[in-house]
């Protein structure tokens, strides 16, 4: 693919901000003030570290690979093909369950200002529209993708920058008194917790940035640098959105189904609310092209590696794998059509950490495997960021397996569907780089 038509290092950014920030940061206010106060700002922050902590794994492991996949790849080249396959299944497999809950967002988001889009057949209009739409977009290949994705970005960012320029001034610090309320007969270390799971998955998506390494320009260097750069955006965006809601509404804010939109009205009337839901509803359409980018490459990396049919990563004249495209357009239109998807999605909360963790303790593999390569991005502190990753997220994997035991066993039962697949494909097709 030529040069011109790749991924610049800002439309990676861009690209990186896109599939993080979605409708969760408009709505994610009122469910943290009521699950600890105030005080989530700090679970918000620690939240913070161990994103970017994982973040930054993703980063050194990406500096080591001009190639498709992310953490396919890097769980592939760490242990094996077997775990390989089985990170990379999952990751596409998740990304269609993921897209079509973000298709439905974004029907229910314009239901707020077009009740009709609730009715269920214009809900699946809609929703077939915005995936059938995307898809061809993507098939018309990476500059037109790459155009969309940069002003969906731009105007996402703009609303959110206004509420927190125009929200400094109507901070009252007494909405901080008392810093920490628990529901009644909950110990802080639960409600902690609670709020740290609940929290941390307003920052997953940006280990998505990898799989499409192949249409970006220098790889190897923009893909970290990129990495790094988002998390510092949507770490600031985050932090400032929650503090100044906390500020402005102060106990008005808990549980409040769209607590930036009210912050909004009670600092300049109407107008902010029209500001922030407009942004939400151009913020819940721009994760849509997003996944709608990313999804189809992960098909792609298993398919260059002979996982699945070779077929499903031929490029068209546009230099798009439109097989890729339009397998993943169809899956997950049927997913978001099916309405199993609510349910399906209990699946994606364990795929997150079963994309984070191999590739986390990957980084100290190649470190060892490749002391003679040359990379371009390391992780300062040795060991450290990668250990703690490793740690804090099986605590949250834990956690969560507690809260609700059934998160544990269908991401586990998402694993084992997976396994006939790749033996399907290594002994009927006969992958002749099994390892």
């Amino acid at each position: 693919m030529e040069s011109s038509k790749k991924l610049g290092f800002w439309s990676i950014v861009l690209l990186g901000i896109n599939s993080i920030i979605g409708s969760g940061i408009f709505g994610l206010p009122g469910e943290a003030y009521k699950m600890i106060g105030p005080a989530s700002i700090v679970v918000l922050v620690f939240c913070t570290v161990l994103a970017v902590s994982i973040a930054l794994c993703f980063a050194e492991a990406g500096s080591w690979f001009d190639e498709n996949g992310g953490p396919y790849l890097y769980a592939k080249e760490a242990f094996g093909q077997f775990i390989g396959f089985e990170v990379g299944f999952m990751k596409w497999a998740i990304g269609m369950i993921a897209w079509a809950a973000m298709a439905n967002f974004f029907a229910i988001t314009i239901s707020t200002v077009w009740p009709q889009a609730a009715d269920p057949f214009t809900k699946n209009v809609i929703i077939g529209v915005v995936l059938i739409g995307l898809g061809i977009v993507n098939i018309m290949g990476v500059q037109a993708s790459k155009v969309l994705n940069d002003i969906i970005t731009i105007g996402k960012l703009v609303p959110l920058i206004f509420f927190i320029v125009v929200g400094i001034f109507f901070v009252k610090g007494g909405n901080f008194k008392p810093f920490v309320i628990v529901p009644s007969g909950e110990a802080t270390t639960t409600a902690f917790v609670a709020a740290a799971i609940s929290l941390f998955y307003a920052f997953t998506g940006f280990e998505s940035l990898a799989v499409a390494a192949k249409d970006m320009e220098n790889p190897r260097e923009n893909v970290p640098k990129a990495l790094i750069t988002v998390m510092a955006i949507v770490s600031i965006v985050y932090v400032f959105v929650l503090a100044i809601s906390v500020g402005v509404l102060g106990p008005k804010l808990s549980g409040a189904a769209t607590p930036v939109a009210d912050a909004a009205k009670s600092m300049v009337g109407n107008i902010g609310t029209y500001i922030i839901t407009i942004g939400t509803v151009i913020s819940v359409g721009g994760i849509n092209i997003a996944a709608s980018f990313l999804t189809p490459r992960s098909g792609v990396a298993l398919a260059e590696q002979g996982l699945v049919p070779k077929c499903i990563a031929k490029n068209n004249k546009k230099g798009a794998p439109y097989i890729a495209i339009i397998i993943t357009v169809v899956g997950t239109l049927l997913i978001a059509w099916s309405g199993s998807f609510k349910f399906l999605l209990q699946i994606s909360v364990i795929s997150r950490f079963i994309q984070y963790i191999p590739t986390c303790i990957a980084v100290l593999v190649f470190r060892k495997k490749y002391k003679d390569k040359q990379v371009r991005f390391r992780i300062p502190g040795g060991a450290f960021v990668p250990i703690f990753a490793v740690l804090i997220s099986l605590w949250l994997l834990i956690e969560a397996g507690i809260s609700d035991p059934m998160k544990i066993v269908w991401g586990l039962g998402g694993l084992l569907i997976a396994v006939p697949f790749y033996f399907y494909m290594t002994k009927v097709y006969k992958v002749k780089n099994v390892e």
